[in-house]
């Protein structure tokens, strides 16, 4: 069986094409704010301003120090919530270790409005009344669902299984996939017997950040496969699910690098021209 490869560049450059000409109509703009120097933030940080680039959109990048403190971050949250010019802004994941047990906090301070990161309890709480009520969603899971519409996977009446219960991917993945009537199961860490659940999917989505984590005897014959995960090993990206094996037997599989990621930053940029549609 030869799988069909998902090409998450493909439907992100056809994304951010459609998007281009509500991006000149309106001018949005988005900031985002940095704390620190992770490495990985840099290299996120890179592609969604290389997106905003290539679809016109005005950004700015605002990189704080390490030590910043909470009450500074706060007082630059408040600056941007009350900044008209300002479309919509993130601040950027993970964060220095003396902020991270706040996450809630400084998630919860960003206006609604302005979340394009779509993480506060206002936007995620509409998601889950049904697929009419989603706008500001979390750009992974809407890159998810970006992929499978573009290939015309239906997920209707789908067992769907999900590696991951984060707040950002699993959950509010399960919540969308169930808004198009699929059936869902969500698995974790403390789940019995992984193998056998994923092993009975149609579609299996993997979000947990360990390098070739499913392996191909975990997967059905037919399935398709959508792999959330990036890791470095040896100094290349590799993603949750052991891609060359599992190819062997899916019908379809995103590749790792060039599957979801392109997808989820395409998706963020949608959610500022949305922001600024409902502004």
């Amino acid at each position: 069986m030869s799988a069909t490869l998902l090409d998450g560049r493909k439907v992100a450059s056809e994304l951010i094409e459609s998007l281009k000409p509500k991006v000149k109509e309106l001018d949005p703009k988005l900031v985002i704010v940095q704390v620190g120097e992770d490495p990985a933030s840099e290299s996120y940080i890179k592609q969604k301003v290389k997106s905003c680039d290539a679809v016109g959109m005005r950004h700015d990048h605002k990189k704080l120090s390490e030590k910043t403190t909470l009450e500074e971050l706060m007082s630059i949250i408040n600056e941007l919530n009350s900044d008209d010019d300002v479309t919509g802004f993130i601040v950027q994941l993970p964060l220095p270790s003396h902020l991270q047990p706040h996450v809630p906090k400084i998630i919860r301070a960003i206006d609604p409005k302005k979340d394009v990161d779509g993480f506060c309890a206002y936007n995620l709480g509409k998601t889950f009344l049904s697929k009419e009520f989603e706008n500001l969603l979390p750009a992974t899971p809407a890159g998810i669902i970006s992929i499978l519409e573009h290939y015309k996977i239906d997920v209707a009446g789908k067992d769907v299984v999900i590696v991951g219960r984060s707040n950002t991917v699993g959950k509010p993945l399960a919540v969308m996939l169930m808004n198009r009537d699929a059936t869902v199961t969500v698995c974790h860490s403390r789940t019995k017997e992984l193998g056998l659940r994923t092993k009975e999917a149609d579609i299996l989505i993997v979000a947990v950040g360990k390098p070739k984590f499913v392996t191909a005897d975990m997967v059905k014959k037919g399935a398709v496969v959508i792999d959330v995960g990036i890791n470095r090993v040896d100094g290349k990206l590799v993603g949750d699910t052991d891609f060359v094996e599992i190819a062997k037997k899916t019908s379809a599989i995103t590749p790792v690098p060039g599957g979801v990621g392109p997808v989820t930053v395409a998706c963020l940029i949608q959610n500022v021209v949305r922001a600024s549609e409902r502004r």
